[in-house]
């Protein structure tokens, strides 16, 4: 029985925003681990709580959650909802200047890191996954390689600052993800476009996609970006002003979208020039104020959110014995393929590049996967293999933000700040 099929699209978000308040109060009450890690524990507990009473025969929870997670469509709630904001959120507290100093290894990583990532993870699951007993084609361990590639650095950045590491390691972390979620979405919409229409596209299609959709994004975010600056230097009222950022993000978010550019590298290059000329050139102290104020707790509340969610939709997932080794296999390809781009990215350029001595160690294991990765896993076609992209993409999420992310500080500590 689909016991939410009276529930409205406001009630079913009530709902999650209650059980993430819920989680957050007791995380914070009696757990006390960091927000976002905090409630997706908890949300991780209850799902396995759920499926465990299903097992025993009590299948009112878990229909209840899945028939819930049904209605919400979490890429739909992600990708056209949160993105825009987070992303925004996210760069506006980003400095050009350390951005500038550290461009190369943050271009490096961002662009060529994630295409080469997609391709070395996606080679070693063709070859892995087969001998488990799992049939995968290239196309799909392509796509898989593309929704596992772009990082997240939510859960790690406020452990990486209590743990004192140097700003250059955060700076690199925060630019890489802020850039290489919009490069990851467009190959992943490429290769879907591959997936879907049988056709190979030829590289000239392949350049100009990639041309258009990034780099129109970049340039239609730079514009936005100036048009927003100009509209807050004209007047001085931070309810407006506020209200102002608000409407430049989600109707220039949906812009984008509209004119098939990269809505995601809008957003970062909006957030920068507001960030970085619009709150020291356009706002008083006072609208300063209320503006940071207003996209932190945007910011602090939608990631809130998002693992909660990230958590629930854990009961979507059907596991066997050898999906959970593959899985776990596939957790190593993600690690060693992250190794392998930092590490020829460190050592290829190490001179040019202005970072401590060990950086290698907390830009690879602090390279964690999170709400994009299980955004782009469930736009994929129903299938046998969508379902194997399901449960290894899950594997390296939860693995990724509970082990990497409560473990990072300590391997921040043990570098040394040049």
């Amino acid at each position: 029985m689909d016991v939410t099929s009276t529930l409205s699209i406001f009630e079913i978000s009530a709902i999650f925003l209650s059980i993430t308040a819920l989680l957050a109060y007791i995380n914070h009450r009696f757990i006390g681990l960091p927000t976002t890690i905090g409630v997706m524990v908890i949300s991780l507990l209850v799902s396995i709580a759920a499926i465990f009473l299903g097992f025993l025969g009590f299948d009112e929870l878990i229909d209840y959650e899945v028939s819930l997670l049904d209605q919400l469509n979490f890429t739909h709630v992600l990708l056209d909802g949160m993105l825009s904001m987070l992303l925004f959120a996210g760069a506006l507290h980003v400095n050009v200047s350390d951005l500038r100093r550290y461009k190369l290894p943050i271009g490096i990583l961002a662009c060529v890191g994630t295409l080469v990532s997609t391709v070395i993870i996606a080679t070693a699951l063709y070859v892995v996954v087969p001998l488990l007993g799992f049939n995968l084609s290239f196309i799909w361990c392509l796509l898989f390689g593309a929704l596992i590639s772009p990082t997240d650095p939510i859960a790690v950045m406020g452990i990486l600052r209590s743990a004192g590491a140097p700003k250059s390691i955060e700076t690199v972390i925060a630019g890489e993800s802020l850039f290489n979620d919009g490069i990851g979405v467009v190959v992943f919409a490429l290769l879907l476009g591959i997936l879907t229409s049988g056709d190979m596209p030829t590289t000239y299609s392949v350049a100009h996609t990639l041309t258009v959709e990034a780099g129109g994004g970049i340039i239609f975010g730079l514009i936005l970006g100036a048009a927003l600056n100009y509209l807050l230097k004209a007047i001085d009222s931070y309810q407006e002003e506020v209200l102002l950022t608000l409407a430049g993000v989600i109707g220039g978010y949906a812009l984008a979208s509209h004119w098939h550019l990269s809505g995601p590298l809008a957003m970062v290059m909006v957030g920068l020039m507001v960030g970085n000329h619009g709150r020291n050139l356009a706002m008083s102290d006072k609208t300063r104020h209320y503006v940071d104020l207003f996209w932190e707790l945007i910011d602090e509340i939608l990631n809130a959110i998002l693992f909660v969610l990230i958590g629930l939709e854990v009961v979507m997932i059907v596991y066997s014995a050898n999906l959970l080794v593959a899985g776990v296999l596939t957790i190593l390809i993600a690690l060693c393929a992250r190794l392998i781009v930092v590490g020829l990215t460190t050592t290829i350029f190490n001179k040019q590049l202005e970072l401590p001595s060990g950086a290698w160690k907390v830009l690879t294991w602090g390279g964690l996967r999170g709400g994009i990765s299980v955004a782009l896993v469930l736009q994929l076609p129903d299938g046998s293999q969508r379902n194997i992209l399901l449960a290894l993409t899950y594997a390296v999420v939860v693995f990724s933000i509970l082990v990497q992310g409560l473990s990072v500080g300590k391997v921040a500590k043990s570098i040394k700040t040049k």
